[in-house]
């Protein structure tokens, strides 16, 4: 007994020793004495005749535009699809990394590893648990910031739009009204208008930088605008009046969806309360007391596949519950 004891006291030494280390790594930022003096060190070198010295500034400024996040390739490399993963986090809007992102889950996972391991959990369980809570609980945060920007976005989208049509009305050109947009309408909206102007700024054309901002968006609402641009530019006709009726449109389109939100609310209660009591007073007692719970735990050699009776029943009502919730969501999810 003191020999488990001292097993598990080593083991949660080590794992708060990496977790007080991953977040001291990720809040270190990089020191400010050494970044003024690299600042005027590439100004003297721009400013110097020295064929060298060009040179290593045009390698330095190559380095410097190489892709964020390869500071902790060990973490990035868990990640299966990492283009994927810098999308999603690239339609949050804010300016995170993958690196931060795994170590944001690996700080989770190490936090609640120990916790559980305090709690007297069998290792075994508390670092499956303590993975998948890792890996899910920072997917479903940006998830969640993904979807309050999306939802922000496409409720001042239209008054965006009538503000386009009165500058094109007035006999601004489309490229000084889209500026006018990223001025004057706060949040999102003028955020993501505020990029398209910038890359138009740069060179880039309208449409390319259009279709960059669809692309991290993934709104239908904004495509309409994209789409609608394009084949006005096409075939030609009035900009604005197309643009005043995508913007009644797309009022209309938020109305009806507020209308089914507030038909399929109560659907929508039972079916989170029946999905989610189960399995939250499974955790409490498991919490609370869990030499209770612990033969459900205990593995049975003589049972199916290894696994005791409770085991299996358990499993079997996880699969049930889970094909009446996917059945329940899809019954209360419509397409506009």
């Amino acid at each position: 007994m003191g020999e488990q004891m001292d097993g598990n006291f080593i083991l949660l030494l080590v794992l708060l020793t990496t977790l007080i280390g991953l977040v001291a790594f990720a809040f270190a930022g990089p020191s400010a004495d050494k970044a003024s003096k690299r600042r005027v060190a590439l100004i003297r070198e721009r400013h110097s005749g020295s064929t060298d010295a060009l040179m290593e500034a045009r390698m330095r400024k190559a380095i410097s535009n190489r892709q964020p996040g390869t500071e902790m390739k060990m973490l990035v490399s868990l990640v299966p699809n990492p283009e994927n993963l810098a999308k999603r986090i690239r339609m949050t809007g804010k300016k995170w990394t993958v690196s931060q992102y795994m170590t944001a889950c690996a700080v989770v996972f190490l936090t609640l590893c120990a916790f559980l391991f305090i709690r007297g959990f069998p290792p075994l369980l508390a670092i499956m648990v303590s993975l998948a809570a890792g890996l899910a609980l920072p997917h479903l945060w940006v998830g969640r910031l993904i979807k309050k920007r999306v939802l922000q976005f496409t409720s001042k989208f239209p008054d965006a739009l009538e503000l386009l049509t009165r500058g094109l009305r007035s006999g601004l050109p489309i490229t000084e009204t889209l500026g006018v947009v990223a001025s004057e309408v706060p949040g999102p909206v003028g955020e993501e208008f505020k990029l398209i102007t910038e890359r138009i700024k740069i060179g880039k054309t309208m449409d390319q930088a259009l279709q960059e901002t669809a692309d991290r968006l993934g709104t239908p609402e904004f495509q309409f605008f994209v789409i609608s641009l394009a084949i006005q530019r096409e075939t030609g006709g009035n900009l604005a009046e197309t643009l005043s009726n995508l913007a009644t449109v797309l009022r209309q389109r938020a109305q009806m969806k507020l209308k089914i939100r507030a038909m399929s609310s109560e659907s929508k209660a039972s079916a989170y309360i029946i999905g989610a009591l189960p399995f939250l007073v499974f955790g409490m007692i498991c919490y609370i007391n869990f030499q209770y719970m612990a033969p459900f735990f205990t593995a049975d050699p003589a049972g199916l596949f290894g696994m005791s009776t409770m085991q299996v029943i358990g499993l079997g009502g996880m699969c049930w519950m889970g094909i009446g919730v996917f059945i329940m969501a899809q019954m209360i999810n419509f397409e506009i």
